[in-house]
């Protein structure tokens, strides 16, 4: 059964095509959504598409439209109490991104046990998994970039300059980039040391453009998977379809 899913963002747009595996997984930046449906013209009409957006109202509409002019089911997904193993202990379950949402199904059947789950983009989220399958919360940071151009846009001194991780930066284009990447890992740090205080000990399952920069960075187990929210919206698919 062919299914199309697709990870609407705020910076790019992930999509795949799952016939039982990925025959494809490709991303567009999101400010050319109409470069996706275009692609479709050359995959065989889906069966359904899945599909998770947090990157506004005028995107989903322009989706639904494709979907209805080529009558294929467009299902959006939705976060909820509980879904494919997982429960929320958000105190609003609706109000947490679908996208966080699809990572955390993904994460459950990949490793079916404790989790730190990051997705590492314009924004980083850092997610806690237990074993039992419960969604105990979150935080949300700026990504690289963000915490960047904040410091340019906010301090008078600050460049707006590409720098790399030293350990010792001795310029200022490095301290930044150095100090965004251990704020990012040392939330993850302090996540992944509040939930192995609870039982056992997670791993961290690694997604988005910035984990390669993240990586290195962190001492406990990793699981990298280059495009999660697409793995849980596969998973929510067969789950659907098959009941």
């Amino acid at each position: 059964m062919r299914i199309v899913a697709v990870d609407a963002g705020n910076t790019r747009i992930k999509w795949g095509v799952w016939e039982g595996k990925w025959s494809s997984q490709e991303s567009v930046p999101t400010a050319q959504s109409e470069s996706v449906t275009a692609a479709w013209a050359s995959v065989p009409r889906p069966y359904a598409v899945y599909a998770s957006n947090v990157a506004g109202r005028e995107l989903r509409a322009s989706f639904d439209a494709w979907a209805a002019s080529h009558q294929v089911p467009l299902h959006w997904l939705v976060s909820r109490a509980e879904q494919c193993g997982v429960r929320s202990a958000y105190r609003n379950p609706a109000q947490l991104g679908t996208d966080r949402w699809a990572s955390l199904i993904a994460a459950r059947q990949l490793v079916r046990g404790a989790a730190i789950v990051v997705n590492a983009g314009t924004a980083v989220t850092i997610d806690a998994l237990d074993a039992q399958g419960v969604f105990r919360g979150g935080v949300i940071l700026p990504g690289f970039a963000l915490m960047a151009s904040a410091l340019a846009s906010g301090t008078a001194g600050l460049p707006r300059a590409a720098g790399q991780f030293e350990v010792f930066p001795d310029n200022t284009a490095d301290a930044i980039a150095t100090g965004a990447v251990l704020a990012v890992s040392g939330a993850i740090d302090r996540m992944h040391g509040a939930l192995s205080a609870m039982g056992p000990t997670p791993r961290i399952v690694l997604s988005g453009g910035a984990a390669s920069a993240i990586a290195p960075h962190l001492t406990a187990p990793i699981v990298s998977v280059p495009y999660l929210v697409l793995e849980g919206l596969r998973v929510v698919a067969e789950a659907e379809l098959a009941a």
